[in-house]
Protein backbone atom coordinates (compact mmCIF):
# COMPACT_ATOMS: atom_id res chain seq x y z
CA UNK A 1 0.00 0.00 0.00
CA UNK A 2 0.89 3.22 -1.13
CA UNK A 3 2.00 5.52 2.19
CA UNK A 4 -0.14 8.73 1.65
CA UNK A 5 1.31 11.96 2.84
CA UNK A 6 -1.13 14.28 2.56
CA UNK A 7 -4.91 14.40 2.05
CA UNK A 8 -7.22 17.44 1.52
CA UNK A 9 -10.96 16.27 1.42
CA UNK A 10 -14.21 18.30 0.31
CA UNK A 11 -12.71 21.26 0.35
CA UNK A 12 -14.95 24.71 -0.08
CA UNK A 13 -13.85 28.00 -0.18
CA UNK A 14 -15.89 31.04 -1.58
CA UNK A 15 -14.56 34.87 -1.94
CA UNK A 16 -17.68 37.59 -1.69
CA UNK A 17 -20.39 34.70 -2.49
CA UNK A 18 -18.43 33.35 -5.30
CA UNK A 19 -17.10 29.71 -5.03
CA UNK A 20 -13.49 29.08 -6.12
CA UNK A 21 -13.75 25.50 -4.53
CA UNK A 22 -16.18 23.64 -4.21
CA UNK A 23 -15.58 19.42 -2.32
CA UNK A 24 -12.33 19.16 -3.78
CA UNK A 25 -10.51 16.23 -2.95
CA UNK A 26 -6.70 15.66 -3.26
CA UNK A 27 -3.91 13.36 -2.13
CA UNK A 28 -0.12 12.71 -2.18
CA UNK A 29 1.96 9.79 -1.51
CA UNK A 30 5.71 9.85 -0.39
CA UNK A 31 8.08 10.60 -2.82
CA UNK A 32 5.23 10.82 -5.53
CA UNK A 33 5.06 13.72 -7.80
CA UNK A 34 1.50 14.12 -8.31
CA UNK A 35 0.52 16.99 -11.04
CA UNK A 36 -2.60 19.31 -10.71
CA UNK A 37 -4.16 20.67 -13.49
CA UNK A 38 -6.51 23.00 -14.81
CA UNK A 39 -7.22 25.83 -17.03
CA UNK A 40 -6.39 29.21 -15.27
CA UNK A 41 -8.86 30.09 -12.83
CA UNK A 42 -10.04 26.53 -11.85
CA UNK A 43 -8.65 27.05 -8.39
CA UNK A 44 -5.32 25.53 -8.02
CA UNK A 45 -3.68 28.57 -6.99
CA UNK A 46 -6.77 29.09 -4.29
CA UNK A 47 -6.21 25.01 -3.26
CA UNK A 48 -2.18 25.39 -2.57
CA UNK A 49 -2.96 29.04 -0.56
CA UNK A 50 -5.15 27.18 1.60
CA UNK A 51 -2.46 24.33 1.69
CA UNK A 52 0.05 27.07 2.69
CA UNK A 53 -1.94 28.51 5.07
CA UNK A 54 -2.07 31.51 3.47
CA UNK A 55 -5.93 31.05 2.99
CA UNK A 56 -8.57 29.65 5.37
CA UNK A 57 -10.71 26.44 3.84
CA UNK A 58 -14.24 27.51 4.72
CA UNK A 59 -15.32 23.57 5.29
CA UNK A 60 -13.19 20.56 4.66
CA UNK A 61 -10.29 18.56 6.26
CA UNK A 62 -6.44 18.51 5.84
CA UNK A 63 -4.75 15.44 6.50
CA UNK A 64 -1.05 15.23 6.69
CA UNK A 65 0.76 11.69 7.66
CA UNK A 66 -2.46 10.50 9.01
CA UNK A 67 -3.22 13.42 11.32
CA UNK A 68 -5.56 16.10 10.67
CA UNK A 69 -4.04 19.60 10.93
CA UNK A 70 -5.22 23.57 10.74
CA UNK A 71 -3.33 25.91 8.53
CA UNK A 72 -3.56 28.92 10.24
CA UNK A 73 -1.03 30.84 8.58
CA UNK A 74 2.29 29.89 6.62
CA UNK A 75 4.44 29.31 9.65
CA UNK A 76 2.20 26.98 10.36
CA UNK A 77 2.04 25.10 7.15
CA UNK A 78 6.42 25.74 7.34
CA UNK A 79 6.58 23.60 10.27
CA UNK A 80 3.99 21.02 8.81
CA UNK A 81 7.00 20.34 6.11
CA UNK A 82 5.10 22.38 3.43
CA UNK A 83 7.10 24.28 1.13
CA UNK A 84 6.15 26.58 -2.02
CA UNK A 85 7.82 27.65 -4.73
CA UNK A 86 5.44 30.08 -6.56
CA UNK A 87 5.95 31.56 -10.13
CA UNK A 88 6.48 34.56 -8.97
CA UNK A 89 10.25 34.58 -7.32
CA UNK A 90 10.34 36.71 -4.20
CA UNK A 91 13.93 35.87 -3.67
CA UNK A 92 15.75 39.64 -1.92
CA UNK A 93 17.98 40.74 -5.30
CA UNK A 94 20.63 42.14 -3.50
CA UNK A 95 21.30 39.84 -0.77
CA UNK A 96 23.71 36.74 -1.15
CA UNK A 97 21.91 33.10 -2.21
CA UNK A 98 23.13 32.24 1.24
CA UNK A 99 21.99 35.14 3.04
CA UNK A 100 18.21 34.78 1.07
CA UNK A 101 18.06 30.51 2.34
CA UNK A 102 18.99 31.74 5.87
CA UNK A 103 16.57 34.81 5.57
CA UNK A 104 15.02 35.70 8.62
CA UNK A 105 16.20 32.60 10.42
CA UNK A 106 20.65 33.17 10.48
CA UNK A 107 22.96 31.00 12.79
CA UNK A 108 24.32 33.67 15.29
CA UNK A 109 28.23 33.51 16.69
CA UNK A 110 29.00 33.62 20.51
CA UNK A 111 28.80 37.54 20.31
CA UNK A 112 25.22 37.36 19.45
CA UNK A 113 26.03 38.56 15.56
CA UNK A 114 25.13 36.58 12.43
CA UNK A 115 27.48 33.73 11.74
CA UNK A 116 28.38 34.57 8.10
CA UNK A 117 30.96 31.80 7.57
CA UNK A 118 28.25 28.96 9.18
CA UNK A 119 25.54 30.56 7.16
CA UNK A 120 27.93 30.43 3.46
CA UNK A 121 29.09 26.77 4.16
CA UNK A 122 25.65 25.27 5.29
CA UNK A 123 24.21 26.88 1.89
CA UNK A 124 27.28 25.74 -0.01
CA UNK A 125 26.26 21.66 1.48
CA UNK A 126 22.95 22.17 0.35
CA UNK A 127 24.06 23.28 -3.18
CA UNK A 128 26.34 20.04 -3.43
CA UNK A 129 23.47 18.00 -2.02
CA UNK A 130 21.45 18.82 -5.01
CA UNK A 131 24.21 18.90 -7.57
CA UNK A 132 24.35 22.12 -8.30
CA UNK A 133 27.77 24.36 -9.31
CA UNK A 134 26.50 27.65 -7.31
CA UNK A 135 28.27 30.72 -5.35
CA UNK A 136 26.60 30.97 -2.23
CA UNK A 137 28.36 34.09 -1.94
CA UNK A 138 27.20 35.89 -4.96
CA UNK A 139 24.66 38.37 -4.84
CA UNK A 140 20.78 36.51 -6.33
CA UNK A 141 20.46 39.89 -8.84
CA UNK A 142 23.35 38.54 -11.11
CA UNK A 143 21.95 34.93 -11.59
CA UNK A 144 19.59 34.12 -14.02
CA UNK A 145 15.85 33.24 -13.87
CA UNK A 146 17.15 29.51 -13.92
CA UNK A 147 19.37 29.42 -10.68
CA UNK A 148 16.70 31.82 -8.94
CA UNK A 149 14.49 29.13 -9.52
CA UNK A 150 16.74 26.90 -8.08
CA UNK A 151 18.11 28.95 -5.14
CA UNK A 152 14.13 29.05 -4.38
CA UNK A 153 13.85 25.23 -4.19
CA UNK A 154 17.27 25.00 -1.80
CA UNK A 155 15.03 27.78 0.72
CA UNK A 156 12.34 25.19 0.76
CA UNK A 157 14.12 22.29 1.42
CA UNK A 158 15.91 23.93 3.98
CA UNK A 159 12.87 23.89 6.18
CA UNK A 160 13.29 19.95 6.11
CA UNK A 161 10.70 20.25 3.47
CA UNK A 162 8.45 17.29 3.02
CA UNK A 163 6.18 18.23 0.88
CA UNK A 164 7.27 21.18 -1.87
CA UNK A 165 4.71 22.63 -4.17
CA UNK A 166 6.25 23.90 -8.14
CA UNK A 167 4.11 26.36 -9.54
CA UNK A 168 4.92 26.99 -13.12
CA UNK A 169 8.57 26.08 -12.34
CA UNK A 170 9.74 25.81 -16.22
CA UNK A 171 7.98 28.87 -17.42
CA UNK A 172 11.25 30.88 -17.84
CA UNK A 173 14.14 28.16 -18.33
CA UNK A 174 15.86 26.46 -21.11
CA UNK A 175 15.58 22.98 -22.29
CA UNK A 176 18.42 22.56 -20.63
CA UNK A 177 17.36 24.01 -17.88
CA UNK A 178 14.50 21.77 -17.32
CA UNK A 179 16.49 18.74 -17.55
CA UNK A 180 18.78 20.27 -14.34
CA UNK A 181 15.38 20.87 -12.99
CA UNK A 182 13.73 17.38 -13.42
CA UNK A 183 17.03 15.50 -12.19
CA UNK A 184 16.63 17.59 -9.01
CA UNK A 185 12.94 16.63 -8.80
CA UNK A 186 14.72 12.97 -9.52
CA UNK A 187 16.99 13.81 -6.31
CA UNK A 188 13.99 15.06 -4.23
CA UNK A 189 11.51 11.86 -4.82
CA UNK A 190 14.61 9.67 -4.58
CA UNK A 191 14.76 11.48 -0.32
CA UNK A 192 11.45 11.08 0.21
CA UNK A 193 10.10 14.10 -0.53
CA UNK A 194 6.79 14.44 -2.31
CA UNK A 195 5.97 16.90 -4.71
CA UNK A 196 2.81 18.80 -6.08
CA UNK A 197 3.61 19.87 -9.65
CA UNK A 198 1.60 22.76 -11.67
CA UNK A 199 2.12 23.63 -14.83
CA UNK A 200 0.20 24.16 -18.68
CA UNK A 201 3.18 22.25 -20.64
CA UNK A 202 1.66 18.91 -20.74
CA UNK A 203 4.63 17.13 -22.09
CA UNK A 204 6.35 17.81 -18.80
CA UNK A 205 3.46 16.18 -16.94
CA UNK A 206 4.28 13.28 -19.10
CA UNK A 207 7.79 13.16 -18.15
CA UNK A 208 7.66 13.89 -14.58
CA UNK A 209 5.04 13.03 -12.71
CA UNK A 210 3.45 9.81 -11.53
CA UNK A 211 -0.24 10.71 -11.06
CA UNK A 212 -2.65 13.73 -12.20
CA UNK A 213 -5.04 15.26 -10.72
CA UNK A 214 -7.38 17.72 -13.00
CA UNK A 215 -9.78 20.42 -11.40
CA UNK A 216 -12.29 22.56 -13.60
CA UNK A 217 -14.29 25.81 -12.35
CA UNK A 218 -13.16 24.87 -8.70
CA UNK A 219 -14.62 21.64 -8.44
CA UNK A 220 -13.07 17.89 -8.43
CA UNK A 221 -13.21 16.36 -12.40
CA UNK A 222 -10.76 13.13 -11.54
CA UNK A 223 -7.28 11.54 -11.23
CA UNK A 224 -5.25 9.64 -13.69
CA UNK A 225 -2.57 7.87 -13.57
CA UNK A 226 -0.07 9.43 -15.78
CA UNK A 227 1.21 6.29 -17.43
CA UNK A 228 -2.99 5.30 -18.13
CA UNK A 229 -3.52 8.48 -19.17
CA UNK A 230 -3.22 10.69 -22.84
CA UNK A 231 -2.83 13.95 -23.75
CA UNK A 232 -6.43 14.12 -25.34
CA UNK A 233 -7.87 12.49 -22.61
CA UNK A 234 -6.54 14.91 -20.39
CA UNK A 235 -7.54 18.24 -22.32
CA UNK A 236 -10.98 16.98 -22.49
CA UNK A 237 -11.46 16.75 -18.52
CA UNK A 238 -9.58 20.19 -18.20
CA UNK A 239 -12.39 22.01 -20.78
CA UNK A 240 -15.37 20.00 -20.53
CA UNK A 241 -14.97 19.28 -24.05
CA UNK A 242 -12.96 17.50 -26.57
CA UNK A 243 -10.50 20.10 -28.54
CA UNK A 244 -10.13 19.02 -32.04
CA UNK A 245 -8.47 21.19 -33.71
CA UNK A 246 -6.04 22.67 -30.72
CA UNK A 247 -4.01 24.26 -33.63
CA UNK A 248 -5.83 26.32 -35.90
CA UNK A 249 -3.78 27.48 -38.90
CA UNK A 250 -4.61 27.42 -42.24
CA UNK A 251 -3.42 28.10 -45.62
CA UNK A 252 -3.39 32.68 -46.01
CA UNK A 253 -2.77 34.40 -49.00
CA UNK A 254 0.83 35.39 -48.25
CA UNK A 255 1.00 39.43 -49.46
CA UNK A 256 3.51 42.14 -50.29
CA UNK A 257 6.36 42.74 -48.10
CA UNK A 258 5.06 44.65 -44.80
CA UNK A 259 8.52 44.63 -42.31
CA UNK A 260 12.11 44.41 -43.70
CA UNK A 261 14.89 44.23 -41.12
CA UNK A 262 18.51 44.40 -42.30
CA UNK A 263 21.50 43.80 -40.21
CA UNK A 264 19.99 45.31 -37.37
CA UNK A 265 22.58 45.26 -34.69
CA UNK A 266 22.91 46.30 -31.13
CA UNK A 267 26.79 45.93 -29.44
CA UNK A 268 27.15 43.30 -27.21
CA UNK A 269 23.44 42.24 -27.58
CA UNK A 270 21.84 41.07 -31.39
CA UNK A 271 24.17 41.04 -34.33
CA UNK A 272 23.41 41.62 -38.30
CA UNK A 273 19.73 40.28 -37.70
CA UNK A 274 18.17 40.34 -41.17
CA UNK A 275 14.39 39.03 -42.18
CA UNK A 276 11.33 40.18 -43.78
CA UNK A 277 7.70 39.21 -43.58
CA UNK A 278 4.78 39.43 -45.32
CA UNK A 279 0.89 40.13 -44.87
CA UNK A 280 -0.99 36.92 -44.13
CA UNK A 281 2.17 35.58 -43.17
CA UNK A 282 3.34 33.71 -39.45
CA UNK A 283 6.96 34.38 -39.07
CA UNK A 284 8.35 32.53 -36.11
CA UNK A 285 11.68 33.19 -34.00
CA UNK A 286 12.80 30.12 -31.88
CA UNK A 287 15.96 29.74 -29.90
CA UNK A 288 16.68 29.35 -26.20
CA UNK A 289 15.81 31.19 -23.88
CA UNK A 290 18.93 34.45 -23.58
CA UNK A 291 19.36 33.46 -27.48
CA UNK A 292 18.32 37.56 -28.19
CA UNK A 293 15.51 36.91 -29.52
CA UNK A 294 13.14 39.35 -27.43
CA UNK A 295 16.05 42.18 -27.71
CA UNK A 296 15.57 42.05 -31.33
CA UNK A 297 11.57 42.63 -31.47
CA UNK A 298 12.00 45.23 -28.29
CA UNK A 299 14.37 47.47 -30.36
CA UNK A 300 11.69 46.92 -33.91
CA UNK A 301 9.18 48.00 -31.66
CA UNK A 302 11.51 51.03 -30.82
CA UNK A 303 11.50 50.08 -27.23
CA UNK A 304 15.23 49.82 -26.86
CA UNK A 305 17.96 51.35 -29.51
CA UNK A 306 19.98 50.13 -31.73
CA UNK A 307 23.58 50.68 -33.47
CA UNK A 308 23.36 49.51 -37.01
CA UNK A 309 20.97 48.53 -39.56
CA UNK A 310 18.08 49.37 -41.00
CA UNK A 311 14.31 48.65 -40.47
CA UNK A 312 11.78 49.16 -43.81
CA UNK A 313 8.24 49.26 -43.35
CA UNK A 314 6.17 48.47 -46.51
CA UNK A 315 9.59 49.27 -48.92
CA UNK A 316 10.34 52.58 -46.84
CA UNK A 317 13.02 52.99 -44.43
CA UNK A 318 12.06 54.47 -41.04
CA UNK A 319 13.73 55.09 -37.69
CA UNK A 320 11.63 54.06 -34.69
CA UNK A 321 12.90 55.94 -31.77
CA UNK A 322 9.98 55.17 -29.58
CA UNK A 323 7.05 52.74 -28.52
CA UNK A 324 4.62 55.31 -29.44
CA UNK A 325 6.21 56.05 -32.94
CA UNK A 326 5.88 52.08 -33.20
CA UNK A 327 2.13 52.23 -32.91
CA UNK A 328 2.15 55.34 -35.04
CA UNK A 329 3.73 53.47 -38.06
CA UNK A 330 0.94 50.57 -37.53
CA UNK A 331 3.01 47.86 -35.04
CA UNK A 332 1.80 46.43 -32.52
CA UNK A 333 3.60 44.00 -29.54
CA UNK A 334 2.20 41.86 -27.03
CA UNK A 335 5.56 41.34 -24.52
CA UNK A 336 6.63 38.59 -22.74
CA UNK A 337 5.71 39.23 -19.71
CA UNK A 338 2.26 40.45 -19.66
CA UNK A 339 1.49 41.94 -16.09
CA UNK A 340 5.30 43.51 -15.73
CA UNK A 341 4.91 45.40 -19.56
CA UNK A 342 1.21 44.44 -20.94
CA UNK A 343 -0.87 45.33 -18.51
CA UNK A 344 -1.71 47.84 -15.60
CA UNK A 345 -3.29 45.56 -13.33
CA UNK A 346 -4.86 48.23 -10.86
CA UNK A 347 -6.86 49.41 -13.82
CA UNK A 348 -10.11 47.92 -15.12
CA UNK A 349 -10.39 45.96 -18.11
CA UNK A 350 -11.68 48.71 -20.52
CA UNK A 351 -9.30 51.15 -19.66
CA UNK A 352 -6.65 48.30 -20.66
CA UNK A 353 -8.27 47.63 -23.58
CA UNK A 354 -8.50 51.06 -24.76
CA UNK A 355 -5.03 52.10 -23.58
CA UNK A 356 -3.27 52.08 -27.26
CA UNK A 357 -5.80 53.17 -29.20
CA UNK A 358 -7.01 56.50 -27.50
CA UNK A 359 -5.92 58.60 -30.49
CA UNK A 360 -7.89 57.04 -32.59
CA UNK A 361 -11.25 57.41 -30.67
CA UNK A 362 -10.90 61.42 -29.57
CA UNK A 363 -13.02 63.56 -30.45
CA UNK A 364 -11.55 66.90 -30.49
CA UNK A 365 -9.59 67.38 -27.50
CA UNK A 366 -11.50 64.53 -25.71
CA UNK A 367 -11.86 60.90 -25.84
CA UNK A 368 -15.59 60.26 -27.41
CA UNK A 369 -17.13 57.82 -24.88
CA UNK A 370 -19.42 55.80 -27.51
CA UNK A 371 -16.28 55.41 -29.58
CA UNK A 372 -14.61 53.66 -26.45
CA UNK A 373 -17.65 51.89 -25.13
CA UNK A 374 -17.88 50.37 -28.63
CA UNK A 375 -14.14 49.18 -28.90
CA UNK A 376 -14.41 47.50 -25.50
CA UNK A 377 -17.58 45.48 -26.24
CA UNK A 378 -16.09 44.44 -29.43
CA UNK A 379 -13.20 43.07 -28.12
CA UNK A 380 -14.69 41.79 -24.99
CA UNK A 381 -17.12 39.82 -27.75
CA UNK A 382 -14.66 38.95 -30.62
CA UNK A 383 -12.01 37.57 -28.24
CA UNK A 384 -14.54 35.77 -26.01
CA UNK A 385 -12.72 37.45 -22.40
CA UNK A 386 -14.07 36.34 -19.61
CA UNK A 387 -15.38 39.07 -17.20
CA UNK A 388 -17.98 40.24 -14.87
CA UNK A 389 -18.10 43.87 -16.26
CA UNK A 390 -15.82 46.10 -18.19
CA UNK A 391 -15.49 47.77 -15.08
CA UNK A 392 -13.42 45.01 -13.53
CA UNK A 393 -9.97 45.22 -12.33
CA UNK A 394 -7.86 43.56 -15.08
CA UNK A 395 -5.80 42.16 -12.31
CA UNK A 396 -9.10 40.09 -11.37
CA UNK A 397 -8.93 37.78 -14.71
CA UNK A 398 -7.72 34.50 -15.59
CA UNK A 399 -4.13 34.61 -17.19
CA UNK A 400 -5.57 33.28 -20.60
CA UNK A 401 -7.81 36.65 -19.87
CA UNK A 402 -5.60 38.73 -19.53
CA UNK A 403 -3.52 37.96 -22.54
CA UNK A 404 -6.64 38.67 -24.25
CA UNK A 405 -6.83 41.46 -23.07
CA UNK A 406 -3.05 43.19 -24.29
CA UNK A 407 -4.23 40.83 -27.65
CA UNK A 408 -7.22 43.32 -27.91
CA UNK A 409 -5.58 46.29 -26.97
CA UNK A 410 -3.01 46.03 -29.86
CA UNK A 411 -5.58 44.91 -32.08
CA UNK A 412 -7.82 47.89 -31.07
CA UNK A 413 -4.67 50.44 -32.93
CA UNK A 414 -5.52 48.10 -36.30
CA UNK A 415 -2.21 46.94 -36.83
CA UNK A 416 -0.55 46.11 -40.37
CA UNK A 417 2.18 44.40 -37.89
CA UNK A 418 1.76 42.30 -35.13
CA UNK A 419 4.75 41.06 -32.81
CA UNK A 420 3.58 38.18 -30.08
CA UNK A 421 6.04 37.63 -27.39
CA UNK A 422 5.70 33.89 -25.86
CA UNK A 423 1.69 34.68 -26.64
CA UNK A 424 0.32 31.63 -24.64
CA UNK A 425 2.78 31.94 -21.63
CA UNK A 426 1.17 30.78 -18.52
CA UNK A 427 -1.64 30.14 -20.01
CA UNK A 428 -4.20 27.16 -19.49
CA UNK A 429 -4.60 24.77 -22.50
CA UNK A 430 -8.42 25.75 -23.23
CA UNK A 431 -7.21 29.72 -23.74
CA UNK A 432 -4.03 28.60 -25.36
CA UNK A 433 -6.76 27.03 -28.13
CA UNK A 434 -8.52 29.87 -28.54
CA UNK A 435 -5.42 32.51 -29.24
CA UNK A 436 -3.93 30.10 -31.83
CA UNK A 437 -7.30 30.56 -33.49
CA UNK A 438 -7.41 34.53 -33.52
CA UNK A 439 -3.84 34.71 -34.47
CA UNK A 440 -4.91 32.35 -37.61
CA UNK A 441 -7.62 34.40 -37.92
CA UNK A 442 -5.76 38.16 -37.98
CA UNK A 443 -3.26 36.52 -40.47
CA UNK A 444 -6.19 35.66 -42.71
CA UNK A 445 -7.08 39.12 -42.48
CA UNK A 446 -3.90 40.39 -43.96
CA UNK A 447 -1.93 41.12 -40.87
CA UNK A 448 1.59 40.12 -40.80
CA UNK A 449 2.95 38.48 -37.57
CA UNK A 450 6.19 37.49 -35.87
CA UNK A 451 5.97 34.75 -33.27
CA UNK A 452 8.64 34.36 -30.49
CA UNK A 453 7.76 30.96 -28.30
CA UNK A 454 9.74 28.91 -26.27
CA UNK A 455 6.99 26.34 -27.19
CA UNK A 456 8.54 24.24 -30.37
CA UNK A 457 4.87 22.37 -30.65
CA UNK A 458 3.54 25.85 -30.73
CA UNK A 459 6.23 27.58 -33.36
CA UNK A 460 5.92 24.52 -35.10
CA UNK A 461 2.63 24.68 -35.64
CA UNK A 462 1.65 27.99 -35.86
CA UNK A 463 4.26 29.58 -38.23
CA UNK A 464 4.94 29.70 -41.97
CA UNK A 465 8.96 29.55 -41.79
CA UNK A 466 10.65 30.08 -38.54
CA UNK A 467 13.95 31.92 -38.10
CA UNK A 468 16.37 30.36 -35.25
CA UNK A 469 18.37 32.78 -33.05
CA UNK A 470 21.41 31.51 -31.23
CA UNK A 471 24.01 34.11 -29.18
CA UNK A 472 21.93 37.26 -31.09
CA UNK A 473 22.19 35.72 -34.73
CA UNK A 474 19.75 34.29 -37.02
CA UNK A 475 21.42 31.30 -37.89
CA UNK A 476 19.16 29.88 -39.96
CA UNK A 477 15.34 29.84 -41.28
CA UNK A 478 13.79 27.01 -41.59
CA UNK A 479 10.88 26.25 -44.11
CA UNK A 480 7.53 24.73 -43.38
CA UNK A 481 8.77 21.19 -44.91
CA UNK A 482 11.75 21.48 -42.48
CA UNK A 483 9.68 22.29 -38.98
CA UNK A 484 10.89 19.54 -36.59
CA UNK A 485 11.67 20.22 -32.88
CA UNK A 486 14.94 18.15 -34.12
CA UNK A 487 15.70 20.77 -36.83
CA UNK A 488 14.65 23.68 -34.29
CA UNK A 489 17.22 22.54 -31.54
CA UNK A 490 20.00 21.23 -33.74
CA UNK A 491 20.15 24.78 -35.07
CA UNK A 492 19.22 26.20 -31.68
CA UNK A 493 22.50 24.69 -29.66
CA UNK A 494 24.62 25.42 -32.47
CA UNK A 495 24.66 21.55 -33.71
CA UNK A 496 23.68 22.41 -36.88
CA UNK A 497 26.54 25.52 -37.77
CA UNK A 498 29.88 24.48 -39.96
Amino acid sequence: MHQKVLEMKNIEKSFSGTHALRGINFDLELGEVHALLGENGAGKSTLIKILGGIHRPDSGTIVISGTEVKMENVHAAQKHGIGIIHQEIVLVPYLSVAANIFLGREPLNRFGLKDINLINSRATEMVRELGLNLDVRKPVVELTIAQQQMVEIIKAISFNVKILVMDEPTSSLSEEEVDKLFEIIGRLKKADVSIIYISHRMEELFKISDRITVIRDGTYVGTKKTTETKHDELVSMMVGRSLKNFYTRTECEIGEVVLAVDKLTKNGVFKNVSFQVRSGEILGFSGLIGSGRSEIMTAIFGGIPFDNGDVYLQNKKVRIRSTKQATDFGIGMVPEDRKKQGLMLNNTVGFNLTLASLKYLAKGFLVSTSKKKNVIQKYLQDLRIKTSSADALVSSLSGGNQQKVVLGKWLATKPKLLILDEPTRGVDVGAKSEIYAIINQLASEGIAIILVSSELPEIINMSDSVCVVRNGQIVKQLGRTELTQENIMLYATGGGIA
